[in-house]
């Protein structure tokens, strides 16, 4: 076990440092001035000058990559001089709010998508297999957009016409200030983003479901005369939560990285809305952080999903 840990802590720093050598190639020796791009078109040679020392731009390219690594290691993401703030400082305070939409997203669509591919999976063919089927199809066919405007007219736009509100239109508040407030703000946000991704768990389910219980072992489970629900959940299901974990850890990751529409839809003020924002200013320090940052959250996340392999498989282990 510890030496399958160990490998995997050595590829995923690989990884990171591909990444970090892939960013810093992209930013700061392709053609175009650095200084002048993170600066704007309105920055004086003296404000050009000291951005370049302080990035370490009149250095050779291998000083300034080991300076870009070392900086990065401990923290330090660089300087937003569009904000005039640490790029790590206005990560973190975005951070929140992306975990928060995260966290809550998987609970509902773990909740929603997994009992509904079991559903069709038990009755295949049957009418409750049809429901799930067409809830299948119409997640998978819905953008995540115009999911959320639909929301956002519904729940909000025809309460507000009545004289009530149902629901806030967006915006994040902090869950240690008001636990209550908080999931109110992001129901909306947590459904949007979970009927759509449920979908995408359902239909997982239901293939492996259907898949796994053919094989063989599943034929001696029933053999030796176990209750159809015995061998469903305890040998079916179990082989089953493999490819589920593989796809919720790369879900995670990504969305941990900014869920740019749904933070953009409900005004979720996130990693995602802040790297919209920085794309927009041309703020490269900004962009340069959102992408070390997706990066370590999809190794971080690989790291989790191999570790949750050797306990659900054996077979990994060896």
């Amino acid at each position: 076990m510890i030496r399958f840990l160990a490998k995997r802590l050595f590829f995923s720093v690989f990884v990171l440092f591909a990444l970090s050598l892939f960013v810093f190639m992209l930013f700061f020796v392709a053609p175009g001035d650095p200084a002048r791009i993170i600066a704007g078109e309105k920055a004086t040679e003296a404000q050009l000058a000291l951005i370049r020392t302080n990035l370490g731009l009149d250095r050779p390219i291998y000083e300034q990559y080991a300076g870009f690594v070392s900086k990065a290691v401990q923290g330090d993401l660089g300087f937003s001089y569009r904000n005039q703030q640490p790029v790590a400082k206005l990560v973190v305070n975005r951070i929140p709010a992306t975990v928060s939409l995260v966290l809550g997203g998987v609970v509902f669509w773990l909740a929603i998508g997994i009992p509904i591919g079991i559903m069709s999976a038990r009755h295949p063919g049957g009418l409750r297999d049809r429901l799930g089927q067409g809830f299948i199809l119409v997640g998978l066919s819905f953008p995540t957009f115009v999911l959320g405007m639909l929301s956002l007219y519904l729940f909000y736009f025809l309460p507000r016409q009545a004289g009530f509100t149902l629901f806030p239109p967006g915006g994040y508040k902090p869950f240690l200030k008001d636990p209550v407030l908080w999931a109110w703000h992001l129901f909306l946000p947590w459904t949007t983003l979970a009927l759509v991704t449920a979908a995408i768990y359902a239909r997982l389910t239901r293939g492996n479901l259907l898949q796994v219980m053919g094989e063989d072992y599943i034929r001696t489970a029933r053999a030796k005369g176990l209750s159809e629900g015995t061998v469903f959940f305890r040998h079916g299901l179990r082989s089953t939560l493999t490819p589920l974990v593989t796809q919720l850890g790369a879900d995670i990751a990504v969305l941990l990285g900014g869920a740019i529409v749904i933070e953009q839809i409900y005004g979720l003020q996130g990693v995602g809305a802040l790297a919209v924002q920085a794309v927009k200013n041309q703020d490269r320090p900004i962009i340069i952080g959102v992408v070390l940052l997706g990066g370590l959250f999809i190794v971080l996340m690989n790291i989790v999903v191999d570790l949750l392999y050797a306990v659900l498989d054996p077979r990994v282990r060896r």
